[in-house]
């Protein structure tokens, strides 16, 4: 064994990140991020994978660097707690060779060993957060929630970096921080200059370099950025001042963070990559299940559109598309009233209800007892997002987004007061903004 590292896999289950290792060049350790289904996938199975010549295996993620620094073998173990896969042991070695079957025990025992030392740092790094937030304002008795990597730095070289981090972990962008170094000389075979850009986007795939506004400082960042454009053409990365900052998320849709945009948001719960994702995996799921057939999307205004929208894009069978529009009131003892109704029969035809949101499920127990009334072949109901703690009535979903706590959400299409559809994320008004975030939201495909 010439070297090894342990590596741990973030909460979206996409990327490792170096924790820890020993026998490996700066230049191996920097060479970037690890892409969880590319770089030995078969590790987050619970797998121990064997690679014989790096350089030229598929799924070795930078083979060119491996080649560079005389890697041939390389074995991946997974880390597990309890029955999740939580990162990987990796051995690197210049010699191409097999494992034996102590060996492979050796290295689960040594895994194992990572594990326990994995959930020993969460847990200190809990603590230490904990105890700085109450010595700040002491009386708070709620622990405050930490980043969705749990070994990522308490500290930043500069307090820029630290207030970049917490405006991308309010939108839940994904973030990296100094994942990678860039050789840009060389004094014969050996660098002699490198530059490590502050932070990786995985959702933006960009990298970015934070500058104050000191002159003399931002030429100089701006002449090494220059020279990595030139030296490595397929790296998408970004220069900011502090005044950048919200004009690059408002350029991706996420902002600016402050206006009325997003004024009584007090937490994003899901990030427009994290829906995207999401709503492709449930078009996947329908259009298996309903595969070789043609169904009818029905929507309930006017909540719905957004998600509506997107999963249409992403199936793959034949769909037609039909909208209701309902209203709540009290007279002659009802509680729903059909305000539009289908525009097409649906008599014999596969039906796919798709909701924004269900609550109580009393507003969709009415709306399916309607379509059911029409006959159809079949009657399938979609939903968002689902929070069975205010269930009431006995409704089964098919196909489930996300399980949310019993908060008031925006955005994405939903509302308060007819504003925040159009924000890209689903997020959690503050509490007491104009409302009691616990009273009824009326969604169920009214809002």
């Amino acid at each position: 064994m010439n070297g090894c590292r342990v590596l741990h896999l973030d909460s979206k289950r996409e990327y490792l990140t170096t924790v820890g290792a020993y026998g490996l060049s700066d230049l191996f350790l920097r060479k970037g991020p690890l892409d969880a289904r590319k770089s030995l996938p078969e590790v987050l199975d619970g797998d121990i994978v064997v690679v014989t010549h790096a350089p030229t295996d598929e799924r070795v993620q930078h083979p060119e660097v491996a080649e560079s620094q005389n890697v041939l073998f390389i074995a991946g173990v997974p880390i597990i707690l309890g029955e999740n896969t939580i990162g990987e042991l990796r051995i690197y070695s210049k010699e191409s060779r097999e494992l034996t079957d102590s060996e492979k025990d050796f290295l689960k025992a040594s895994a194992s060993i990572c594990a326990v030392l994995l959930d020993r740092a969460q847990l200190a790094q809990f603590k230490d957060v904990v105890y700085r937030s109450r010595a700040k304002a002491p009386g708070v008795s709620t622990p405050p929630q930490l980043a969705a990597n749990p070994l990522r730095p308490t500290e930043f070289a500069h307090e820029s970096e630290a207030e970049f981090a917490g405006l991308l972990d309010f939108y839940q962008i994904e973030w990296l921080y100094e994942p990678r170094s860039f050789p840009l000389a060389w004094n014969g075979a050996d660098v002699s200059q490198m530059f490590t850009p502050d932070f990786f986007l995985p959702e933006l795939d960009m990298y970015i370099e934070l500058t104050t506004m000191k002159q003399g400082l931002i030429t100089l960042k701006n002449r090494k950025v220059r020279r990595l454009r030139e030296q490595y053409p397929d790296i998408n990365i970004r220069l900011l001042t502090k005044k950048d900052f919200q004009k690059l998320l408002a350029k991706y849709g996420y902002g600016p963070m402050g206006e009325a945009k997003v004024e009584g948001v007090g937490r994003i719960l899901y990030s427009h990559t994290q829906i995207q994702r999401r709503v492709r995996a449930i078009a996947r799921k329908i259009s298996r299940d309903y595969a070789g057939e043609r169904i009818v999307v029905i929507g309930v205004l006017k909540g719905v559109m957004c998600f509506m929208s997107d999963l249409m894009q992403y199936i793959s069978i034949p769909v037609r598309v039909d909208y209701m529009d309902i209203s709540h009131y009290s007279g002659n003892g009802e509680v729903v009233k059909v305000l539009r109704d289908l525009d097409s029969p649906i008599g014999g035809q596969h039906v796919l209800m798709v909701e924004d949101i269900v609550d109580t499920g009393m507003t969709l127990n009415h709306v399916l007892a309607h379509l059911a009334a029409h006959k159809p072949a079949s009657l399938r109901v979609c939903s968002l997002l689902d929070r069975k703690a205010r269930r009431l009535a006995n409704v089964k979903l098919d196909y489930i987004g996300f399980d949310i706590p019993d908060v008031f959400v925006v955005g994405y299409g939903l509302d308060y007061m007819g504003e925040y559809r159009n924000l890209p994320f689903i997020g959690e008004l503050k509490q007491g903004w104009g409302t009691n975030s616990k009273a009824g939201q009326l969604h169920d495909g009214t809002a």
